[in-house]
């Protein structure tokens, strides 16, 4: 029976600090990638899970059995991605070393987690958790914590978070609000647990890359946005002016908000369809499809959305719900501008739709013909 001493490093601190592409197969392997991390960061964790691989392999073979030393690695971004690159690389170790059984060897309770993926492919006799052996009357409190800080995780998962906290109350505090700021901190912070949830922060780094090539370049939609942003700004305070909050009905307050601001989301979502449609047709000569139609759906969206909102808020303002809002002019006025104007901008939609086809289909015959002369 062929064993197989397994290292782990789930985040990839071999591939990032010592540039090793990881699986590591073989002793001589393993002892040069320990040598390379050990002389890029010798107080990293997985120097000492290696050292204790190699060391596991000397034992095993000194008692004469077949064994053989790899180490995996995943990515920086523990999560699926990693866990996905870690499989693929035990596979293609496993096919290489032709091995029965994994000894598993691991730096802590983070790369544990693989292991239902480990014995989804073969049999885990061993699991050994490496931790440092260090005399407690010489521990250095503060060295410690300072060496975590410098993590680029724990820096991205604890201390950004605390600077935004830190920030947004000393803000308010200038300012003379710091009722308001907890507030603030609370919206602050539910934003950025919003965007580590749904993994946005690569789309907000290609936002603000955008941003910055855009104001180098002149492009458009840079200004259209700002314009946008400022014009939702503009009306959201104006509609939490005019809002009727002694409405005794929560949804009556909800739609009384919305009556004052649905025509800033209609003038910022056509500022900025229309700068984004200039600069695709700077750029490109073609503007898609979908920001003909975005005009029409913004225009249809105001008018339904004002209707409704207007009605709702007068149908049950007297304490008992009435059609008779919904049975104004007004109502069915802009209720039927709205539908005229959605429907026009299906026909648009077609229209060039169907004439792209159209000029698809020409260009391609123009092309055949071109080369069969």
């Amino acid at each position: 029976m062929k064993t197989l001493v397994l290292n782990i490093d789930r985040d990839d601190d071999f591939g990032r600090k010592a540039s090793i592409t990881s699986p590591i197969v073989g002793y001589k392997n393993n002892i040069t990638a320990a040598n390379r991390l050990g002389q890029a960061d010798p107080e990293d964790s997985d120097l000492n899970a290696i050292f204790y691989a190699i060391m596991t392999y000397n034992q095993l073979k000194k008692e004469g059995k077949e064994v053989e030393i790899a180490t995996i690695c995943g990515h920086i971004k523990v999560g699926f991605k990693s866990d996905e690159i870690i499989a693929q690389q035990l596979e293609k170790v496993i096919t290489q070393t032709k091995v029965d059984d994994v000894l598993l060897i691991s730096d802590g309770a983070e790369d544990e987690y693989v292991i239902p993926i480990i014995q989804s492919r073969i049999k885990i006799t061993s699991v050994s958790r490496v931790s440092v052996k260090q005399s407690k009357e010489l521990e250095d409190k503060y060295y410690r914590i300072m060496k975590i800080l410098e993590d680029e995780k724990v820096q991205k998962q604890f201390v950004l978070p605390l600077a935004l906290v830190l920030i947004v109350w000393s803000f308010f505090i200038m300012l003379g609000m710091p009722s308001a700021g907890f507030g603030a901190i609370v919206l602050t912070l539910g934003l950025f647990l919003l965007i580590r949830v749904f993994r946005w922060e690569k789309n907000i780094i290609l936002l603000w890359e955008e941003i910055k090539s855009g104001f180098l370049t002149g492009k458009l939609s840079i200004y259209t946005y700002i314009l946008g942003i400022i014009i939702l700004i503009g009306f959201g305070i104006y509609a939490y002016a005019n809002t009727d909050f002694e409405a005794n009905i929560w949804f009556l307050k909800v739609a009384s908000f919305i009556y004052y601001m649905v025509w800033g989301i209609v003038m910022a979502g056509l500022l900025i369809v229309f700068g984004r449609s200039v600069d695709t047709y700077v750029n490109d000569k073609y503007v898609p499809l979908t920001y003909y139609m975005a005009p029409f759906s913004l225009l249809a969206f105001g008018f339904i959305t004002f209707a409704i909102s207007d009605a709702v808020y007068y149908a049950f303002l007297p304490n008992e719900f009435t059609f008779g809002p919904f049975q104004e002019s007004s109502f069915v006025f802009f209720t039927i501008t709205g539908i005229l104007v959605l429907l026009i901008g299906a026909v648009v939609h077609r229209y060039k739709k169907e004439t792209n086809h159209i000029d698809e289909e020409y260009e391609k015959n123009k092309q055949k013909i071109a080369e069969k002369n």
